[in-house]
């Protein structure tokens, strides 16, 4: 949840450059499609309705949206084409991005008339991973659909199930060039398809216990395990300390987590200095969803001033870093080798680990572990899937979860599910 008046005044300071900069042949945005902020159930819609009043009827607006958008009617009304994300994890932002600008170009020279058809599903949208199947094929489908006469874009919207709206849920969106018949056969075609598929379609996370005991029991790693309930990107707090209880409770060694949400032990490790060996208490300070604190005896072993992740061509900062090792030995760290402990990285700003870079860029190195711990849901999965020998995805303890019948709606229309 955005702070009301934070998005006022973003949305104050948009719209005055852009009365700014009139006139405008046509306008495009890169937005995601699920921000609530106080009393605005939709954000992005509100911010498009004031773009229009500005720039009138006849000038082409349109928005790249993540694919975990909840779309609503305002959006589909003021915006002459919303173009989404067709990949989970979201490799094709660029590819995007450059289907709008074609899309709002050609329309602002007259060549083409976009319109647009949202097909509705009753289903509150999950976790579907475009990287395996069924849904690669269904994107390759959608892919196929755009090579034909008149279409100009097909995708769809996962929806955001966290996003407690009226609007909440599935749409299949078509663009044709002024074919609204064919757009609304394709949106319908394709989203009664999906609608068949979506159970199977749905990852299901398996529990923690039984991804370690995978893990443990595998003849070579790294094994990546996702911690999907305690994804940044979800909303979670991403401070989250079961899995690292759990380790250390199995002295489970040769292991490695990215990374825990925590300012505090950020700055002391800091405070403390390369090599120090102190005291620390790590994780669980935002509620009774990130388990309890864990006190360790911990030495620093790396820090780094602004850990950059890119994914999909955008970048996400983690802010500053520090790594610790926690050795389960006796010994402590008197003549230990790199495979003892567990390495666990602490980051100053809540965001999701999406690359390696998050342990390389602080000494440790992913490749030789036998297990990795990701707190991401899948945008992870494109630069850790090369060095992984198996991901696993882990769910069951955290804010996130997975079964949308335990989540207290109290503003969607679940009737309708």
């Amino acid at each position: 949840m955005t702070p009301e008046t934070v998005y006022e005044s973003l949305r104050d300071e948009l719209i005055s450059d852009l009365k700014a900069a009139m006139p405008m042949d046509g306008v495009m945005l890169l937005l995601h499609g699920a921000m609530v902020a106080g009393d605005y159930d939709d954000c992005e819609g509100d911010l498009l309705a004031h773009i229009r009043k500005i720039v009138g009827p006849d000038i082409p607006v349109g928005a790249v949206l993540d694919l975990h958008a909840n779309v609503s009617d305002q959006m589909l009304q003021q915006a002459s084409v919303l173009v989404g994300y067709k990949e989970y994890p979201h490799t094709d932002i660029y590819q995007r991005l450059e289907d709008l600008f074609h899309i709002v170009a050609d329309a602002a020279e007259g060549k083409t008339r976009p319109v647009m058809y949202s097909f509705a599903l009753p289903i509150i949208g999950g976790s579907y991973h475009t990287n395996c199947e069924p849904m690669h094929s269904f994107v390759r489908k959608m892919e196929a659909l755009e090579k034909q006469d008149a279409v100009l874009n097909v995708w769809l919207a996962h929806g955001f199930e966290y996003g407690d709206v009226p609007f909440l849920g599935v749409r299949m969106v078509a663009i044709t060039d002024n074919a609204p018949s064919l757009a609304e056969e394709i949106a319908e075609k394709m989203g009664r398809k999906f609608y068949t598929m979506r159970n199977e379609a749905l990852a299901k996370p398996e529990t923690m216990e039984s991804c370690l005991d995978t893990a443990v029991a595998a003849p070579q790693g790294p094994v990546t395990i996702a911690d999907t309930f305690d994804n940044a990107g979800g909303g979670a707090p991403s401070d989250s300390t079961f899995f690292l209880k759990e380790m250390m409770d199995r002295k489970i060694e040769n292991a490695g987590i990215a990374s825990i949400w925590d300012p505090v032990a950020v700055s002391i490790c800091e405070d403390a200095g390369m090599g120090a060996c102190l005291p620390l208490r790590i994780g669980g300070k935002l509620g009774p969803a990130s388990g309890n604190p864990v006190d360790v005896t911990a030495t620093v072993i790396g820090r780094a001033e602004n850990v950059i992740q890119e994914l999909g061509g955008s970048q996400m900062s983690m802010g500053r870093c520090a790594a610790v090792k926690i050795y389960l030995g006796a010994d402590g760290p008197r003549d230990a080798s790199p495979e003892q402990g567990i390495d666990v990285i602490l980051s100053q700003i809540r965001t999701q680990p999406v690359a390696p870079n998050i342990f390389t860029e602080l000494g440790v190195d992913p490749f030789l572990k036998k297990i990795l711990v990701i707190k991401s849901n899948q945008h992870f999965f494109a630069a850790f899937e090369p060095i992984s020998a198996d991901i696993l995805y882990a769910g069951g303890l955290g804010v996130l979860q997975s079964d949308m019948t335990t989540i207290p709606y109290k503003r969607a229309n679940t009737k309708q599910f």
